[in-house]
């Protein structure tokens, strides 16, 4: 096998500003040349997003080398396949990108991606915002079998595109679901984002995210879940702006902004750098 072009790498903890905490994304910068060499393959990528073993590992392509004019082709992998968005990479690899000096600060970062179009990120004081296609839910009858492997009685199931929204009681059951991981890869979902009003005033809404058939049990913080909660909250609690906290062992807050019938919502969040590295040749 041929050397391996020299490919920046790094990990960026999204919607937190404290390290060890929100969501871990590796953010993998291809340069010019990696772009477009026979060795980056998606076998590749998929093995690099196995080696690093995170919820996500996204792939930044410059779409015109030295343009410095924010055109990025975005990929996003877990450890066993592609995903069709993911919002805590998209925020790493913006903020990577800026802290780099691979994109200019004061401009938007901007992502051309395979099946969500062009998503685009920029600074909104300490957070950054990314604006992505909204996922609104449609009331679904409960999937056979789903609440027994969370082990909760539900109030609420929806659908969109994305995954199953399951409204349950209230904070605590959030908080303290256990669900039977094995059984619900059987259930007829692709994954599960289950929540509840919060009962801190500082949040509108918790969250919890489960997606085995993913390969991702829990996933920590997950941007694109909340382009179902935001406007899913946002018409419960009557405003376009709501707070949402997601109760994972790491947690993190996101912020949402959901005008009524959107097709687009802004989700936004801090991250801050854990490390960088190059990939070895």
């Amino acid at each position: 096998m041929g050397a391996m072009p020299v490919t920046s790498i790094a990990c960026v903890d999204a919607f937190t500003s404290e390290r060890f905490r929100g969501n871990p994304a590796a953010v993998c910068l291809l340069d010019g040349d990696a772009a477009t060499a026979d060795l980056i393959t998606d076998d590749w990528m998929q093995a690099l997003a196995a080696e690093m073993n995170l919820s996500e590992t996204a792939f930044a392509i410059p779409r015109s080398a030295g343009s410095g004019a924010g055109g990025f082709g975005l990929r996003w992998f877990t450890p066993t396949q592609e995903v069709l968005l993911c919002g805590h990479a998209t925020l790493a690899s913006a903020h990577i990108l800026w802290e780099s000096g691979a994109l200019d600060p004061a401009r938007p970062a901007h992502f051309q991606t395979r099946w969500k179009g062009e998503l685009v990120a920029h600074r909104a004081g300490a957070d950054i915002a990314l604006d992505l296609p909204s996922a609104p839910s449609a009331s679904v009858p409960e999937p056979a079998g789903l609440a027994a492997a969370l082990g909760t009685d539900v109030v609420t199931v929806a659908r969109n595109d994305l995954h199953h929204v399951v409204e349950v009681a209230d904070e605590r059951t959030v908080r303290e679901l256990t669900p039977d991981f094995a059984a619900l890869r059987d259930v007829e979902v692709e994954a599960v984002c289950i929540t509840a009003e919060s009962d801190d005033a500082a949040f509108d809404f918790v969250s919890r995210y489960f997606a085995p058939r993913h390969g991702i049990e829990e996933d920590p913080v997950t941007g694109s879940a909340h382009t179902s909660l935001g406007p899913w909250w946002a018409e419960r609690l009557g405003r376009p702006d709501v707070v949402g906290y997601q109760a994972s062992r790491r947690g993190g807050v996101v912020r949402v902004h959901a005008e009524p019938g959107a097709p687009r919502v802004t989700v936004s969040g801090e991250a801050v750098t854990v490390w960088r590295g190059t990939l070895a040749t």
